[in-house]
């Protein structure tokens, strides 16, 4: 079998279409936006039998979904507030994620340096009474209180261990400094890639109810009676489709998108988290496994954790108008990089360590608090009804987080169900997602299935541990597709594989190149991508999608200003220690990058 006719990973869980197919369809929801929330309204309903269509104006996942600090978490600090009830939401449904989604999702130890007993105290009282109070590092009497309420929330359908309070190990005081006189432990969890779990949620969908599907790149321009007005962002075209009830689920775009749903506006507000991804190996090797979180000096509350061979740093929370517009900016670098320093002041950090920068704006609910960390993080479904204007339900999703994304999706699908007439057939609560399923946890079942996929595959046992990291059990059908299809390693990227590429611009919707680079494979988050490898990149996909060679340079050079403008890479050095081996097409000035050393 040739690269050419490499097999579908399941032709029926391909929900991706074009605008242009829609036109004049119709369909029972159809769900404006395809962030988490969104995605998972769509797949609630779709288990539900009901016929979907859901869209965004980007790529799937291209917004605040692609830029979360990949925490899958309870909230600790919530408690605080007296938020007891989105603490043990937030806890349930994090247990839940790691059954489900086990292949992404997994547990992640957390160290919370502690330097007094009564720290914050005071503090923590006025905030739990609803009183503002200037923040202060909480104590140890503060963090074990906090952590006995956080287990207590969790203890449904617990699936890690309590915390666990200790004098400080020599390890841990050579790594946070000599004040530092306690660690907290405790546990919650972390996502490995959540764009990917957009992606198989989508094929889940489609597969339970293959009438919904898909369109990234295409924008609700107008809502008129029951007709939808499609634009589609990369062709022009314009098409309508009609609906029985619409979701709105654009997050931060809320209010803007309600001008185009005929709805209501000002529900939402906007505050970005800029998080950094350093090559720090001194600073990983000390972390040894575990998310470190701390209060930095100004009260905000800061992480840091391995992140494949890497450390993410996270993040900052500061209010915005437009999400559009929203980058990190070099302040916020700067300001991340002095509170490691402060955090760990036996190493040196500097912006040479940072290798990729993300942002993403956070969807809160409209609020009056004074700071943005004491904005709720809680959600809710608002519905619009009939206008004069529109004349179909709207159905809008306010606030939310990736956590929670499931129950707050739950509840939104029950107001569809209801506006339709119909009934709950089945819940999300216990259903594995994608590569999720038959999932094997144990070490010893797991080396059992490799065994067998190598039998079936012939690829060495290696790749088929890497493609289960990524796919879960689907790495079983799809290390069979690569292996007959040559699996050939890229050169710049040898964790990847020319037919993995191919399938993923074929088979997950990749319309533009920056949407296989940057959300489709770790490579940009990772801090992998150099000039030479987005030409080896492009050159896969360019003949995967049927790309001309001038559509395949403009991919290029767009591809590479996203990354310089909204993620600091510098491609200019890298091309320029590549030398020659790259197009000469590409001028050197279009991936000058800003980040300065």
């Amino acid at each position: 079998m040739t690269a050419a006719n490499l097999p579908e990973m399941s032709p029926a869980t391909l929900p991706y279409v074009r605008p242009a197919s829609l036109a004049g369809r119709h369909f029972s929801t159809v769900i404006v936006g395809a962030g988490i929330n969104g995605v998972g309204v769509f797949r609630d309903l779709s288990l539900q039998g009901v016929d979907c269509l859901i869209v965004d104006k980007g790529d799937f996942a291209a917004g605040a979904s692609s830029a979360p600090s990949r925490m899958i978490h309870g909230g600790l600090r919530y408690l605080e507030s007296g938020a007891f009830g989105l603490v043990a939401e937030a806890t349930r449904e994090r247990n839940l994620l790691l059954r489900n989604a086990p292949h992404l999702v997994r547990p992640l130890e957390t160290v919370v340096p502690l330097s007094s007993r009564f720290g914050g105290l005071l503090g923590s009282v006025l905030r739990f009474a609803g009183f503002a109070a200037s923040p202060g590092a909480r104590g140890l009497f503060v963090v074990a209180l906090g952590l006995r309420l956080y287990d207590r929330l969790g203890r449904r359908q617990r699936v890690m261990p309590g915390h666990r309070i200790a004098r400080t190990p020599l390890a841990d005081a050579s790594l946070f400094g000599d004040s530092v006189r306690w660690t907290a432990t405790y546990f919650d969890a972390w996502i490995s890639h959540p764009e990917w779990l957009i992606q198989e949620l989508m094929a889940d969908a489609h597969a339970d109810q293959p009438a919904s599907l898909a369109a990234n790149y295409c924008c609700v321009t107008a809502c008129r009676g029951k007709t939808l007005t499609l634009h589609d962002e990369i062709s022009g075209e314009t098409v309508d489709v009609t609906a029985d009830t619409v979701v709105n689920a654009t997050g931060a775009w809320l209010d803007r998108s309600a001008g185009a749903l005929e709805g209501a506006g000002s529900r939402v507000m906007g505050t970005k988290g800029s998080h950094l991804i350093l090559d720090h190996p001194a600073l990983r090797a000390a972390l040894a496994g575990r998310m470190a979180y701390f209060e930095a000096s100004d009260g905000r509350v800061c992480i840091v954790y391995p992140f494949m061979d890497r450390v993410l740093v996270g993040s900052t929370d500061i209010p915005v108008d437009d999400p559009d517009l929203a980058a990190t900016e070099p302040a916020e670098i700067d300001y991340l990089l002095d509170v490691l320093g402060e955090v760990f002041p036996r190493l040196q950090f500097a912006r040479k360590d940072v290798v990729y920068t993300y942002v993403g704006v956070r969807p809160l609910a409209q609020s009056d608090a004074d700071k943005p960390g004491q904005i709720s993080r809680s959600h809710a479904v608002a519905v619009d009804p009939p206008n004069a204007v529109r004349t179909v339900p709207l159905i809008c999703l306010v606030g939310g987080k990736w956590t929670t994304f499931r129950s707050l999706a739950e509840l939104a699908a029950n107001h569809v169900l209801a506006q339709l007439g119909l009934p709950r057939l089945r819940t999300t609560e216990t259903l594995p997602i994608g590569g999720g399923a038959d999932w094997a946890l144990d070490a010893a079942k797991r080396g059992h299935w490799i065994d067998n996929v190598q039998a079936q595959s012939g690829l060495p046992r290696a790749r088929i541990a890497e493609l289960a990291d990524r796919y879960g059990s689907r790495a079983a059908v799809l290390a069979q597709a690569f292996a007959a299809a040559g699996d050939t390693p890229l050169q710049h990227a040898p964790a990847y594989s020319a037919a993995e590429i191919r399938m993923l611009c074929r088979d997950t919707g990749v319309r533009h190149l920056a949407d296989l680079v940057i959300r489709r494979t770790l490579l940009a988050i990772g801090g992998r991508v150099s000039a030479a490898l987005l030409e080896e990149l492009a050159d896969v996909a360019a003949a995967a999608l049927g790309w001309s060679a001038t559509r395949r340079r403009e991919e290029w050079l767009a591809c590479a200003a996203t990354l310089r403008d909204r993620h600091f890479v510098d491609l200019a050095a890298s091309k320029e220690a590549s030398g020659s081996s790259l197009n000469a097409a590409v001028p050197a000035d279009s991936i000058s990058s800003p980040i300065t050393t």
